[in-house]
């Protein structure tokens, strides 16, 4: 393993080590860094980040081999209810409280 030599710089009141590009994008340092204390120095290790990115989503999605056609919306103005149950029954069932409320406060008594 090669030995990199990096000097210490002034940032402030602080120091720190510059990286060289080449580093940083080969361990995909970005934003900020962990740095693990062992006994015979310091590891620094890319933060994992807690969310993905929707382009990082999409990419993992896109490379995944998995069957989506499932998902694909269903045309406007359709309705597949499940079996057993009327289209209507389907529909009261989907509606939320409110929504049912407003609609039978419609319908003349």
């Amino acid at each position: 393993m090669k030995t990199l030599d990096l000097k210490l710089t002034r940032i402030g009141n602080s120091r720190g080590v510059r990286l060289p590009v080449g580093i940083i994008n080969r361990y995909g340092f970005d934003g900020s860094l962990a740095a693990e204390v062992r006994q015979d120095g310091l590891l620094l290790k890319a933060k994992k980040q807690a969310k993905l990115s929707w382009r990082a989503t999409y990419k993992q999605m896109a490379e995944s081999d998995e069957d989506w056609s499932d998902w694909e919306a269903v045309p406007a103005g359709t309705v597949e209810p499940w079996e057993g149950v009327s289209e209507t029954e389907f529909l009261r069932r989907r509606e939320t409280g409110s929504a049912r409320k407003r609609r039978q406060k419609k319908r003349p008594a």
